[in-house]
């Protein structure tokens, strides 16, 4: 009776995920495909880039931005977030040879204050910086240094912002998904938040949902003064959901999928991608205990409980239970393919994706752990959850 039980919730479940999660798992909220007119004029723009240690991708991702076929002002301001790698340097010899180097200036980053996340702080510096730059640019693009842009990616950002009047105009960056341990984890990881977040419900100006993805953010700068500036999400660890949710409360936002924005940071192993989610997950779950344990139970009914039911029948004895186990991980296989098509995977990979949820139940609880144990949201040699 309690397989039974557990059969009937995770089809139920997925039966709810599939139909009236907002159709998260179609992926059809692109970039790629807007056709939005472009402007009668082109408004400037700053592009901020926060960087630690990030001298093995800064060429490229800074690269991607002096190579904008933008027909407005664009200047790109880097913050070195003191790094001990000499990603400034490496960001000035680019610009000293390429033909746009010009746009690009240099910040040298100043200590962490109190209460900041360190990227927040960065972002912070970078805007300041921004407004001595272009002081009337109406527009911000927050970017990574880990994110390379194509040519056309802020023409096409600024032409959905002014036909849309959005404040907010964001695209969730294809990850690197070359390595085995990255072909299993990152388009779930994608499919993951685009069911934590439904693309569809954060573009819906009367859904109350917010979410952004911190890669490539184009801000409306009049917009985010409106909200108290940066410094309004300084503790966020969650930066780009926290800016996302105050910009929301005043005027619209947009969120979407794009393979013209990359990351070029590899995770050839487990460890990589372990941290990257490590660090956030329990932040993800208010640090609630609660949260915490319905997380990770939830977690093993919905994505665990239907291949071991369907595979079980032999020594469970249980035909019902496996047939309804069957058909949950037939769902839940139908609902993940679109996110391996982006990403250019086989649709068989779709069957491993209760061996993905399980390794991030794992990850969230090594978070949890983590955060107990004083380093929660450890991030290149900085703790950045709040104090116990």
């Amino acid at each position: 009776m309690t397989l039974l039980l557990i059969a009937v919730l995770s089809l139920a479940a997925w039966g709810y995920l599939v139909a009236f999660r907002a159709r998260f798992w179609r992926c059809d909220q692109r970039l790629d495909s807007d056709t939005s007119a472009s402007p009668a004029r082109w408004p400037g723009v700053v592009a901020v880039v926060p960087a630690r240690d990030e001298a093995d991708v800064i060429e490229r991702s800074i690269g991607s931005l002096l190579d904008q076929d933008y027909l407005g002002r664009l200047g790109v301001v880097l913050v070195d977030d003191s790094s001990s790698d000499g990603t400034a340097d490496a960001a000035r010899r680019l610009a000293a040879s390429h033909p746009n180097g010009a746009r690009l200036t240099v910040v040298q980053g100043t200590a962490l204050p109190e209460g900041w996340t360190g990227k927040v702080w960065a972002m912070s510096q970078g805007i300041a910086r921004a407004r001595d730059t272009d002081p009337a640019a109406p527009y911000l693009w927050l970017t990574d240094a880990d994110i390379a842009h194509a040519p056309g990616v802020l023409r096409a950002l600024v032409a959905r912002a002014e036909a849309h009047r959005l404040d907010l105009t964001s695209v969730m960056a294809l990850l690197h998904c070359k390595s085995p341990w990255e072909r299993l984890l990152i388009p779930a990881f994608v499919y993951f938040f685009q069911k934590l977040y439904p693309f569809p419900r954060i573009n819906d100006r009367a859904d109350a949902l917010a979410g952004a993805a911190g890669g490539c953010m184009l801000v409306r700068r009049v917009a985010l003064e409106a909200i108290g500036g940066i410094e309004k999400i300084r503790s966020a660890v969650i930066d780009d959901c926290a800016l996302a949710r105050e910009l929301k409360a005043k005027g619209p936002i947009w969120l979407g999928l794009s393979r013209d924005v990359r990351s070029v940071r590899p995770y050839p192993g487990l460890a990589g991608i372990w941290k990257m989610v490590a660090r956030s997950a329990y932040d993800q779950l208010g640090y609630s205990p609660l949260m915490l344990a319905g997380t990770l139970a939830g977690m093993l009914v919905v994505y665990l409980a239907p291949p071991l039911l369907a595979l079980g029948q032999p020594w469970h004895g249980s035909a019902p239970a496996a047939s309804l186990g069957a058909a949950a991980w037939v769902l839940m296989a139908f609902s993940y393919v679109p996110t391996l098509r982006l990403y250019r995977q086989p649709p068989v990979l779709s069957l491993l994706l209760p061996v993905a949820g399980v390794l991030y139940d794992l990850m969230t609880l090594d978070s949890a752990l983590a955060y107990y144990r004083g380093r929660g949201a450890w991030w290149k040699g900085r703790a950045q959850a709040p104090v116990r």
